[in-house]
């Protein structure tokens, strides 16, 4: 029998009028397509006509010579890894075929805004044609010379290459290198909006952690994207500066391990991330079984499962909940081990028993997927964003919960106890995925399925008759 469980909420366009609707966001090249003329699909973050000069910023490698401890972390983070990431490129290149080279820029106006605004990633490029700061993705000028957030989402970001650097220190320390500013902006969560909210080009909506935080009790409660993702320390911004209580952290802390060579060549490293990782899941949502105390055999237990988002400050899962897997595994055994019921298992190539699997499709009806799907015009599941007419998230908004029912069938005969594990599952790409972009050989211990949390519950089995009288 199939589970009874809140609805997916269809998620649509939240921030006004969407990039690609008509008129205002789009260039005017005399072709609306903008296929003609470079492509052009936004003046600001993909422009026809380049906006930027790649010359004008520098590498983390000159940043690297007074700012060590920041570039080390920045290394190690996904930004550092944002236009090398192999899924990344197969998206993007998919995109290209598909498109005809309509939407090249759509990506990478975030992956690398230098690359996007300056000229080289252009309709038709090619990765292995990309210079070293375009490849650099989201290096520390990227961020540091950012002058305002335009809008919050899509590389909502101006940008000036040759403007002053900003942070969030007060009071810089001078110096003969590079002018300095304090900018308040780096202290606001509008400043990560700028690129981790996301609209597709026909206005989908399919990223909005700060959407999500703008919705929650953080803001009231004065906590930022950087009150999490970038903690404090105390240490020195820059060899010879003061020591500081309030340093941020650059590796931007996540849910997942960049595949960089520095930490695939370093098992100590990469135990280290994959702990910080479990951590941070293991405090993104709790778990509660409510069960009967006594079931009689030969009826069906009644299972409630309700699972709370413990962040607090945007959804759980957020991001690219489309791309990453968030699943309920249920399993209820009887006395004797025998298996009676399960879901949210895995097949012998690793996928749930959903649409996706290519083995054993649609064998799981009862699946509780907390991520999401995209539908296409026609109300089909499809992996591209840019096939997609409609978002359903099985997402939990921040400090809420959601409550799912599940029928166990218990046998006649059946003694004893039944006892009942539930484990709440998250990795960051299923297997189906990484198969389809011909990444397998690569990627195969990227698939790693993680424990966010777990619950059990026993019920006791009466046979039938057995009830006590009323």
């Amino acid at each position: 029998m199939p589970s009874l469980s809140t609805l997916p909420v269809v998620v649509a366009a939240l921030f006004g009028p969407p990039l690609l609707a008509c008129g205002d966001d789009i260039a005017d090249d005399g072709d609306s397509t903008g296929a003609a003329t470079g492509g052009s699909l936004d003046p600001l973050s993909m422009p026809s006509e380049p906006t930027l000069t790649p010359s004008d910023f520098n590498s983390a490698r000159d940043c690297e010579q007074c700012h060590p401890d920041h570039v080390a972390e920045w290394e190690l983070s996904r930004h550092a890894y944002a236009m090398t990431d192999p899924v990344f490129r197969a998206l993007v290149e998919i995109r290209q075929s598909d498109l005809d080279g309509v939407e090249d820029q759509f990506c990478t106006s975030c992956h690398s805004s230098i690359c996007t605004r300056g000229g080289e990633c252009i309709p038709g490029f090619s990765f292995e044609s990309l210079s070293p700061i375009a490849l650099e993705g989201i290096t520390c000028e990227a961020c540091h010379k950012v002058q305002e957030v335009v809008r919050p989402y899509n590389s909502g970001h101006l940008i000036d290459g040759t403007a002053a650097l900003g942070g969030n220190i007060k009071d810089p320390t001078r110096n003969a290198y590079h002018e300095s500013k304090y900018d308040a902006l780096f202290d606001s969560s509008e400043f990560c909006a700028g690129c981790h909210d996301v609209l597709e080009t026909n206005g989908l909506n399919l990223e909005r952690p700060y959407a999500e935080w703008l919705e929650s009790a953080a803001p009231a409660a004065g906590k930022t994207c950087q009150s999490c993702h970038m903690p404090t320390y105390e240490g020195v911004a820059a060899l010879g500066a003061p020591t500081r209580t309030d340093l941020h952290r650059h590796r931007f802390l996540g849910v997942e391990l960049p595949r960089i060579p520095e930490i695939l060549s370093d098992p100590a490293l990469a135990a280290t991330l994959n702990a910080e990782i479990d951590t941070l899941l293991q405090t993104a949502a709790s778990m509660a079984l409510t069960v009967p105390e006594q079931v009689t055999a030969g009826r069906q237990l009644d299972l409630v499962i309700t699972v709370r988002n413990e962040i607090g400050a945007h959804a759980f899962p957020t991001g690219s909940t489309n791309l990453r897997q968030v699943w309920i595994e249920v399993t209820a055994t009887n006395g004797e081990g025998t298996v009676l019921y399960e879901t949210g298992k895995l097949d012998a190539n690793g996928d749930l028993g959903n649409v996706w699997s290519t083995i054993e499709p649609h064998s799981d009806p009862d699946l509780l997927l907390l991520s999401s799907t995209l539908i296409d015009a026609v109300g089909q599941p499809t992996l591209y964003s840019w096939n997609a007419s409609e978002h359903r998230t099985g997402s939990i908004s921040p400090g809420h919960d959601r409550t799912f029912t599940l029928f166990v069938p218990v046998p006649e005969g059946t003694t004893g106890e039944i006892q009942i594990e539930a484990v709440v599952h998250f990795r960051t790409y299923p297997p189906h995925l990484i198969a389809k972009l011909g990444l397998t050989d690569t990627m195969g211990d990227a698939l790693v399925v993680r424990d966010v949390t777990t619950a059990s519950a026993t019920v006791q089995v009466v046979a039938s008759g057995a009830m006590h009288e009323e």
